[in-house]
Order: C-alpha cells, then sequence, then structure tokens
C-alpha cells in the first residue's frame, strides 16, 4: 500500500511538472512565430512543447490509475 502511494505521488508530480514545461515551450514557440522567425524553428519547438504536454498528460493519467486503485484498496472493494 505504501508503495503505490509512493507511485501515484511520483506519477502525479512528474506528469503536472513535464505538462508544465511543455507548456512553457509551447509559449517560446509563440513568442517565436509571433517575432517573425522562421517556420522551422517556431514549428520544432511548438512541435516538442506538444509533445511534453502530452507525454505529461499520459503519466498524469498513470497517476490517477495508482489513486484509483489505492481508493478501491481503502474501500476494500
Amino acid at each position: 500500500m505504501k508503495k503505490l502511494k509512493r507511485k501515484w505521488l511520483l506519477y502525479a508530480l512528474t506528469g503536472i511538472l513535464v505538462m508544465g514545461f511543455g507548456f512553457s515551450v509551447m509559449g517560446e514557440a509563440l513568442i517565436a512565430k509571433a517575432s517573425g522567425k522562421s517556420f522551422v524553428n517556431w514549428f520544432l519547438v511548438g512541435t516538442a512543447g506538444l509533445a511534453l504536454i502530452f507525454a505529461g498528460l499520459s503519466v498524469f493519467g498513470q497517476a490517477v490509475v495508482y489513486k484509483s486503485i489505492l481508493d478501491q484498496n481503502k474501500n476494500g472493494l
């Protein structure tokens, strides 16, 4: 039970941090586009930002799975 709770916390925090970093990278891509930088520059940075956002979302989704297992164990289901 303690190991599962530690996994839940690790996945939740990691997912939130990766999503936040992805939003920051995406913001940099938007700034680069608005500044008139080359297409390749802002496109690649924006794509990396989107990949980070979705990766963080997947990690956070796994944290939700662990939390539901914890709740089921707690309630005796």
